[in-house]
């Protein structure tokens, strides 16, 4: 009896152990989600820094959202990148590209055709941040704005990120 218990003991701790291990700890998603670790990869390669150990928010708000990026860890040289990465989307956004997006997600995300289209009533304002940057877009068009929310939704989805609805 006592042996049954201390194997049940056992093996309920292995399995927990194993379960926390099968799971990416800055995002809940599973590490064998390939899809996933794709998308992981394409934006270190578009952004220049680890996903992994990085966080997203993006944030929906009234007169339109805010994108932040930050290094979880200290990393001048990261923070660096996040700063010019910030600055180089916002400049391609004002001219309506948003081809960094498409080929992080290998699809044309949601919202960014409007945006594109409707580009001279959106503003981008790019904000350094102790260990990172935020990206301010805003717009009093209802259109655009309804774009730049399912832009924000989409990307805290894949992403598997925060941020306010």
């Amino acid at each position: 009896m006592r042996r049954d218990i201390t194997l049940f003991i056992m093996l309920t701790l292995f399995g927990s152990t194993l379960h926390a291990q099968s799971k990416d700890h800055h995002s809940g998603a599973p590490k064998h989600d390939t899809a996933f670790a794709a998308m992981q990869e394409r934006g270190k390669r578009a952004m220049g820094v680890d996903q992994y150990t990085s966080t997203h928010h993006f944030d929906a708000l009234p007169d339109g959202g805010r994108i932040e990026l930050q290094r979880d860890v200290e990393d001048s040289a990261g923070v660096a990148q996040i700063r010019a990465h910030i600055r180089e989307i916002a400049d391609a956004f004002r001219q309506g590209d948003f081809s960094t997006p498409s080929l992080v997600h290998l699809k044309e995300v949601p919202g960014t055709r409007t945006m594109a289209t409707r580009r001279s009533v959106i503003t981008y304002e790019p904000r350094d941040l102790p260990r990172g940057a935020e990206l301010w877009i805003r717009t009093k068009d209802p259109e655009a704005l309804r774009a730049i929310h399912a832009f924000m939704a989409f990307q805290r989805s894949e992403h598997h990120a925060s941020g306010s609805k």
